[in-house]
Parts: structure tokens; sequence; C-alpha cells
């Protein structure tokens, strides 16, 4: 094997570790890398190291293996950002928010944040504006619950340990263990709420968009002033998100 052809199968090696990493529902550990690729434990090492410095992968919270790191997570983000994909689903978000009548997002995970990737607004003067790019905290808002419940227990009693919980509102949940229950009642319900616990006069409510293997990849959220939109009647449009997340959902199969 001549040095060109060396470097393209270490690439591609590198690419399948990625990807394994990043279809897992757990952390990866080498010996879970080994089982899925045939590679060698010598050779996994070097490649693991090698993609943790560049910021693809990092290690797990708990030390117990490998996740996506920075690098990947943005470059989840600039693959839904292109225009084709972007085009599709700002179609299903427009629909939406004219259904509901107020301002609709998809929103990802991006570590301890939750960050907002399409946004369509509401037609109505008053209306709370968090633009595209915004990054919101994981524990006071709809999605950022959503995602934690998406997490295996361990991984979510991991996430909230570190957690800078900061108080927003007077429903501003601070405490690890309070938090960790509300999870459990958006595991159950699968669907996630907000009732003025990031700002004040506001509510909100999403459900998540899934993969082939229905594990959530982002959130499809509303969020409505309490003058027109009590948390009680924003939680019966449930259904027409649900409906628009399938949509959505079929689409990342394709």
């Amino acid at each position: 094997m001549d040095d060109k052809t060396d470097k393209v199968s270490r690439s591609v090696r590198a690419l399948e570790i990625v990807e394994a990493v990043a279809s897992a529902d757990h952390p990866m550990t080498v010996v879970d890398l080994m089982a899925l690729t045939g590679l060698p434990k010598a050779t996994l090492h070097r490649l693991c190291n090698l993609l943790e410095t560049e910021g693809f992968l990092r290690p797990d919270l708990s030390d117990r293996g490998y996740v996506g790191g920075h690098r990947l997570a943005r470059l989840a983000r600039l693959t839904l950002a292109t225009s084709a994909e972007r085009s599709y689903r700002h179609g299903i978000l427009t629909a939406v928010s004219r259904e509901i009548g107020e301002t609709c997002n998809i929103v990802i995970s991006k570590g301890t944040e939750m960050f907002y990737t399409d946004r369509v607004e509401t037609e109505w003067p008053l209306r709370h504006q968090l633009p595209i790019g915004s990054n919101v905290p994981v524990h006071c808002t709809a999605s950022g619950k959503l995602y934690l419940s998406s997490l295996t227990k361990r991984q979510c009693a991991d996430l909230v340990s570190v957690l800078t919980m900061e108080r927003f509102t007077d429903n501003t949940i601070t405490d690890p263990g309070h938090l960790l229950e509300a999870v459990k009642q958006v595991r159950r319900d699968g669907v996630g709420t907000d009732n003025e616990e990031f700002i004040d006069g506001m509510v909100a409510v999403c459900v998540p968009i899934n993969d082939d293997k229905g594990r959530m990849v982002a959130a499809l959220a509303f969020h409505a002033p309490t003058v027109r939109m009590d948390l009680v009647k924003a939680r019966t449009f449930v259904p027409v998100l649900q409906k628009a997340a399938l949509a959505l959902s079929a689409n990342e199969h394709d």
C-alpha cells in the first residue's frame, strides 16, 4: 500500500468511527468501536486520540467512552442549514406557525444549551424574539427539558450535575433533584413545556423530531405570550406539532 492509499484508508476509518459514535445512543468505548469497526485496539486508540484532538470526539462527562465533539455538532448544524433541506423544513415550520398563530422553532442541543436553527415568527406585533442562532439554557426551556428526557437516566444525571442552573424567573427550576423529577414527567409525556420558566409572560411547548432509530435529533417548538395563551391552551396544539414532527422525521430518514 502506497502512502496516498494509506492516508485515504485512515481517513475512511476515522469517518467510520465518527459515524459509529454519532449513531450510538450511549458513549462508545474502544471495545464497542472494535466490535463495530473490526479495527485493532492500537489503531482505534490512535484514531480516537486524533479525532478528540481535532474536536470531532470528546470523552463522555463520566469518562465512560466517546461522544460527539463540538466540530461534529457544528457539522450537523451546517448540514441542517443546507438550502434544499432548509427550504423543506422551513415550509413545514411556516405551516405550523400559521395554524397555531404563534412563533415556531426548530431547536437542537449544543452542549449544555439549546440552539435555534430555524424559526418562523408570529404575525402578532406582541411577541418574544429569540432569533436563529440564539442559545438558551437546558434547565428552564421546553426544548432543553425534552432533550434531557431523550438521554439515558445516567447521561441525564451526569449532564444535570454540571449545569449552572441560573434563575431567570420565579418559576425557574434551580434544584437538580427537582429538575430530574420534571424531566421524568417530560419523558412520560413525550412533550416538553416551559411555564414562564425562562421568560416571564411566555409559555412554550415542544415535541421531538426523531431519526430512523427513534432518537431525538431536534425539537419542534412554539412559544406564546401568556396574554394570548396559557400552558393549558398551548398543550392543545401538541397534535399539530406531532404531525409536523412526523413529516420532519420522515425527511430525516430519506
